[in-house]
C-alpha cells in the first residue's frame, strides 16, 4: 500500500562485510557512527536528505508483519525515521513518497522488544534497558513499522538507532521540522510555477471563486486585510454587497472572535449557505449596528434559518475520546477478543458520530436545495463543526466539489483559509483542546464514497493520501492553525518561492508574505502512476459539473415564507419573533399550527417536510444532483483501509492471505460494479447499452478476477 506517508529515498545497499570506518554523522550518543559503504550514504546527504536533515544512526533490519518480510536499512534521521528496501529505488522526481516513513510527530508509540515477554515502551527521554531484537513503531495515523534486527555483531548499531529515535523524538521541534520541508521543496519548484488550486490568500481569487458560485448579490470584503478585524479570519471573505466595510466590521465585533456571519456556499437556486461564530450577548450594540447585524443574516432573503451547529453533534472532547478509543481498538495488540471486537468498535461512538455529523448535514442539505432562503449555521467558535457540515452540505448539494479539483477547493476554503486550528486539534499541544474533526469529516466523505461510488470522481486512495497528510511536516496547510499565522511563518523564509505568478493572481501592493507549497502539490510527493490512483474509475462523466443544470436556473426551487424567521435544532424548524438576542429575549412566534412543522428525526422526514408538507408551501422535485446518504446501522461502516493498516491480516484485497478473503473482496467489487451499472465510456456517451450484456460482462469480469485472485494463491503456496 503506497498511500502510507512520504519520505526520502536513502541508496543503501544490503551490507556483506563490515562497513567502512570512516568518521559520518554524529549520533545522538556522541559518538562518531560508522558509515555503511559511506559514499552512499555521503551522496545520500548531499542529495537525497532535506536542508538540515541528518542521519542519526542506522542499522540493518527485516520488516516484519507482511508479506514477504522484506530486509533493509532502519534509518532515523532528525526530521524522521524511515525503513529502505534493499534493491528499492525511487525516482528522484517524487523524493517526499513512501509508505515506509514516520514523521517524528507521527510516532504515537515506540516499543522495544527483546525474547517472548520482555517489552519497552519508550517515551521521548527513556532510556533503553536492553538490547532489543524487534522495535514497533506506532503512527498517530494508524500505520505501524515492525522492523526485526540483524544478529552477528550488530546489536549495538540496534540499540544506537532505538536510542537516537527516542532521542529524536525529545529533541524535535514542529518549527524545525516544517522550516526543513517547506525549504526542500521550495528549491525544487520555480518562480513561474501557479498552485494546483487557488489558496485563496489574494483578492483576486476570492472574486474568482465568487463569480464561479454565481453569487451576484456578494462581494469580495477587505476589511481583514490587515487582520486587525480577526487573525483567524482570511483576509479576504464574501459579505452582501450592500453592506459597508464600516458596517461589516463593527457587525462582527458583535460574535466570538470577531467571526460574523460570511458566506461559505451560494446555491445556484439562489439560496445562500452562511456561517458564524456565536453572538457575543455581552456586547452593546446600538440599533445600527444590530441592523448591520440582521442585514448580514438575511442576505437579502426573507426567509432565515439560523442552524445550532453544536446540536446533537459530539463536542470536541467525545471527538477526541472516541477516535483515542478507535485507535488503541485497532492496534495489533489490541486485548478485545475477536468476539467482542464489533461489541468494542460500536463501544467507541465514532461511527455514531459519523452517523450524526451525515444525518444532520442531509437536514441542512434539504434546508438550503427546497426553498430559496438563508441558511446560517452557527457555532460558538465557528472554527470545527462549521466547517464540517457546510463542506457535507457542498459535496451533498453541489456536484462540483465532488470533482478532484473542487474537493480540494472546498477544503482550502472552508478549512484551512476559514482558520480551523489543524496545529491545536491534531498536534498534542492540549489534551482538552486536541480533537481529530478534519479526520472525522474525511471518515465522512470515505461513508459517501461508499453510498455513491459513482458520483466521486476523486478515489478512496486520494482521502487516504490526505489523511495521512495531516501528520507530515510537509508543508504549513496543516501545521499552523490560521492563515496569519501561515503568512508570518512563511515570510520568515527567503527560500520559498512565490504563489502570487504571473498570469494566475497577483499579491497586494505591499504584501510582504511569501508564498509556500501547499499539501495540494501531490506531483512533488508522489509518482504520475500514483497520482492517477488519485481517480475514481467508475466516477460517472453525466455527473460531471458541465452537464448539471444551468448556474442561475431557480425554478425548481420553492420561494421562501415571507417575513420568516426558523431556528432548525432536533431536527425540527421552530419559528422566532427575531433574528438577534440583543433586543428582547428571543420567543416562539404566536402562529397557527398549520405553520408548524412536524418535528423531524432524519434526513428523510425532514425531505418530506420541506418538499411534501405541509401541502399549502408546494412541492418540487429532488433538486438535481442532491445526495441524501442513508444513515441507518449497516449503512455506516468502518474505513479498513485507513484504521486498519496496522493489521494487515484483516486487511481486503492484496493483503488477504486466504482464498475466503479473496472471495470477499471480490463480493465487495462486484457489488460497486453493479452500482456502477450502466458506466458509459465517453466515446460511447451518446450509444445505449443492453443492461442484460452489462450484466453478464460484470459477472464475468467477476470471475476473471476469482480466478486469478486463486490462481496467485495457490502459485504463492498460501
Amino acid at each position: 500500500m503506497w498511500w502510507g506517508g512520504r519520505g526520502q529515498s536513502f541508496n543503501i545497499a544490503p551490507q556483506k562485510e563490515e562497513p567502512e570506518m570512516r568518521l559520518g554523522p554524529k549520533s545522538v550518543q556522541g559518538n562518531r557512527m560508522p558509515e555503511p559503504r559511506s559514499r552512499q550514504l555521503g551522496s545520500c546527504l548531499a542529495s537525497g536528505c532535506l536542508p538540515g536533515e541528518q542521519i542519526l544512526a542506522w542499522a540493518p533490519g527485516l520488516r516484519k508483519g507482511l508479506e514477504p518480510e522484506l530486509s533493509g536499512t532502519l534509518i532515523c534521521t532528525n526530521f524522521r525515521v524511515t525503513f529502505q528496501p534493499y534493491g528499492w529505488q525511487r525516482s528522484q522526481d517524487t523524493p517526499l513518497s513512501s509508505e515506509y516513513d514516520f514523521a517524528l510527530i507521527n510516532i504515537g508509540r515506540l516499543e522495544a522488544v527483546s525474547g517472548l515477554s520482555r517489552v519497552q515502551l519508550l517515551r521521548p527521554g527513556s532510556q533503553l534497558k536492553f538490547i532489543p531484537e524487534e522495535i514497533l513503531i506506532h503512527g498517530q495515523d494508524f500505520r505501524l513499522l515492525r522492523v526485526g534486527f540483524e544478529a552477528g555483531g550488530l546489536e549495538p548499531q540496534a540499540f544506537q538507532v532505538t536510542m537516537a529515535i527516542v532521542q529524536a523524538r525529545a529533541q524535535s521541534s514542529h518549527t524545525q521540522q516544517c522550516a526543513g520541508a517547506a525549504l526542500s521543496k521550495a528549491g525544487q519548484g520555480s518562480g513561474s510555477r501557479k498552485p494546483p488550486i487557488p489558496l485563496l490568500e489574494t483578492f483576486e481569487d476570492w472574486e474568482i471563486e465568487r463569480k464561479n458560485q454565481g453569487a451576484k448579490g456578494w462581494r469580495v470584503s477587505t476589511v481583514n486585510e490587515r487582520f486587525d478585524v480577526a487573525t483567524s479570519l482570511p483576509r479576504y471573505f464574501w459579505v452582501p454587497s450592500r453592506i459597508l466595510d464600516s458596517e461589516v466590521r463593527r457587525a462582527f465585533g458583535h460574535f466570538r472572535q470577531g467571526r460574523g456571519p460570511r458566506l461559505s456556499w451560494h446555491h445556484p437556486g439562489g439560496s445562500d449557505l452562511l456561517r458564524c461564530g456565536g453572538f457575543y450577548t455581552a456586547s452593546d450594540p446600538n440599533k445600527e449596528d444590530i441592523r448591520a447585524v440582521e442585514s448580514m443574516l438575511q442576505a437579502g432573503h426573507s426567509d432565515i434559518v439560523l442552524v445550532d451547529t453544536m446540536d446533537e453533534l459530539p463536542s470536541l472532547a467525545d471527538i477526541q475520546l472516541a477516535h483515542m478509543k478507535l485507535r488503541a481498538l485497532c492496534l495489533p495488540d489490541s486485548s478485545v477478543a475477536e468476539d467482542k471486537w464489533l461489541s468494542a468498535l460500536e463501544g467507541t461512538r465514532w461511527l455514531d458520530y459519523v452517523r450524526s455529523c451525515l444525518r444532520k448535514a442531509s437536514d441542512i442539505s434539504v434546508l438550503v436545495t427546497s426553498r430559496v432562503r438563508s441558511v446560517v449555521l452557527q457555532e460558538r467558535s465557528d472554527r470545527d463543526l462549521n466547517g464540517l457540515l457546510s463542506s457535507l452540505v457542498q459535496l451533498l448539494s453541489a456536484p462540483e466539489a465532488r470533482t478532484l479539483f473542487g474537493f480540494q477547493s472546498l477544503v482550502q476554503r472552508e478549512w484551512v483559509a476559514a482558520g480551523h486550528p489543524f496545529l491545536t486539534r491534531l498536534r498534542g499541544t492540549g489534551a482538552t483542546e486536541e480533537a481529530p474533526v478534519f479526520l472525522l469529516f474525511l471518515d465522512c466523505v470515505w461513508q459517501l464514497l461508499q453510498q455513491f461510488p459513482a458520483e466521486f470522481e476523486f478515489s478512496e486512495f486520494f482521502l487516504l493520501a490526505l489523511h495521512d497528510s495531516v501528520r507530515v511536516p510537509d508543508t504549513l496547510t496543516f501545521l499552523r492553525n490560521t492563515p496569519w499565522e501561515r503568512g508570518k511563518q512563511s515570510g520568515q523564509f527567503n527560500s520559498f518561492t512565490q504563489v502570487y505568478t504571473p498570469g494566475y493572481s497577483q499579491p497586494p501592493n505591499g504584501n510582504s508574505v511569501n508564498g509556500q507549497l501547499s499539501v495540494w502539490d501531490w506531483n512533488l510527493c508522489y509518482s504520475n502512476e500514483q497520482i492517477l490512483q488519485f481517480h475514481n474509475p467508475g466516477y460517472d462523466l453525466e455527473h460531471c459539473p458541465d452537464s448539471w443544470f444551468p448556474r442561475q436556473q431557480s425554478n425548481f426551487m420553492v420561494p421562501g415564507l415571507p417575513s420568516s424567521v426558523w431556528l432548525f435544532s432536533r431536527g425540527a424548524l421552530t419559528p422566532l419573533n427575531q433574528l438577534c438576542p440583543w433586543r428582547d429575549t428571543p420567543s416562539l412566534l404566536a402562529v397557527s399550527s398549520r405553520w408548524l412543522p412536524r418535528p423531524a428525526i432524519s434526513s428523510e422526514s425532514l425531505a418530506d417536510q420541506e418538499w411534501g408538507l405541509p401541502s399549502h408551501w408546494g412541492a418540487c422535485p429532488l433538486p438535481p444532483g442532491l445526495l441524501l446518504p442513508g444513515c441507518l446501522g449497516p449503512q455506516i461502516r468502518l474505513w479498513r483501509r485507513c484504521y486498519l493498516r496496522g493489521r494487515p491480516e484483516v486487511q481486503l484485497g492484496l493483503l488477504a492471505p486466504t482464498i475466503s478473503g479473496l472471495q470477499s473482496e471480490l463480493s465487495c467489487l462486484q457489488e460497486l460494479l453493479r452500482k456502477w451499472t450502466p458506466r458509459i465510456s465517453p466515446e460511447d456517451h451518446s450509444k445505449k447499452r443492453d443492461p442484460n450484456t452489462i450484466l453478464s460482462q460484470t459477472v464475468e469480469i467477476a470471475s476473471i478476477l476469482k480466478g486469478k485472485a486463486e490462481r496467485d494463491l495457490k502459485e504463492g503456496g498460501l
